[in-house]
């Protein structure tokens, strides 16, 4: 029970702050043993793939290769394994999980641009390379979500349906009230000091699992060695409006859903409301008492209410 209860709250840490290295080394080996105990469970390998630039993405992919694909995308801050728990109950599917640069174990090039179009743009020299660009499920949280209605809007033909998860990027929304006033000095997602970390999971999560702090501490230490690139790609991506190219999304009519948790301090639930304006056909779902990261927070609700979604699409 206990070995069970500190792998879950081990694999929560890696899902939000992403995976690390700190001066407590069996801390270290402990974390990955218990990592790669997760990705086991789901099946998932990890492979790395090189750019035409020369960057290396990093990403997981399941052994089910003969389901139809479907590529999540974490948020900011995060990493592949935001989705490894939840990939266990999305197995029916051929699962593609990249680190996007500049996060996990991805290269993170201090000059590179890490706006939507951008992230999207790699993916997509991803998927071509694995054959499965043509022929495409898309699924992003937060940062992610931007980034898979980026994906929609450059290659509309290609993308089957599309699952936004508490995106970001629909900013005529406004900002919640938890980050009006911040700035990249002051500010909740960015860690300067190990201390920050306790009140990010508060932040993100409405209700987090019991973490203990020194697990809590180990995982800060990345953020706050990568906090000037972090910094930079918060700047970016917070300037990047997603809603033009959301059009396109109405325009070719692509099958998509939208969830949302009515807790959210990140991104304000009603910006479902605008998404709603934007693509008239999107299905929105409003979990009750759930954070900004529902496949971590209800990881069976969310994946059943997808599964449904994509069954939808073939009635």
């Amino acid at each position: 029970m206990l070995l069970t209860r500190l792998a879950l709250a081990t694999i929560f840490s890696v899902s939000v702050v992403g995976c690390t290295t700190a001066p407590n080394t069996l801390a270290v080996s402990t974390t990955q043993k218990l990592v790669q105990y997760e990705r086991n469970k789901s099946d998932l390998d990890i492979k790395t793939f090189t750019l035409a630039s020369g960057d290396k993405l990093t990403y997981a992919e399941n052994v089910n290769v003969t389901g139809e694909p479907l590529l999540l995308i974490h948020g900011f801050g995060g990493n592949k394994d935001n989705f490894t728990r939840i990939a266990n109950q999305l197995d029916s599917y051929h699962l593609i999980i990249p680190d996007l640069l500049g996060f996990g174990n991805s290269s993170k090039p201090m000059a590179a641009d890490y706006r939507a179009d951008a992230q999207a743009e790699r993916l997509h020299e991803l998927l071509q390379a694995k054959g499965v660009a043509s022929n495409i499920h898309v699924a992003g949280n937060s940062m992610g979500g931007a980034i898979s209605v980026a994906y929609a809007a450059k290659y509309p033909q290609d993308v089957k349906s599309l699952w936004l998860i508490d995106s970001a990027g629909f900013w005529s929304a406004g900002l919640p009230k938890s980050l009006e006033g911040a700035t990249l000095e002051n500010n909740p997602l960015l860690i300067t000091k190990t201390e920050d970390i306790y009140g990010l999971y508060n932040f993100v999560m409405y209700k987090p699992p019991y973490i203990p702090k020194s697990v809590k501490a180990v995982f800060a230490q990345e953020r706050i060695a990568n906090k000037e690139l972090d910094a930079k790609i918060l700047e970016q991506i917070v300037m990047d409006n997603v809603e033009e190219r959301a059009k396109v999304i109405a325009e070719y009519d692509i099958p998509t859903l939208v969830v949302w948790g009515d807790k959210d301090r990140v991104i304000k639930p009603e910006t479902t409301e605008l998404i709603k304006d934007i693509i008239p056909q999107a299905e929105v779902i409003m979990m009750p008492n759930i954070g900004h990261v529902p496949m971590i927070e209800a990881v069976k609700q969310t994946a059943s209410d997808y599964k449904k979604f994509r069954t939808g699409l073939n009635e």
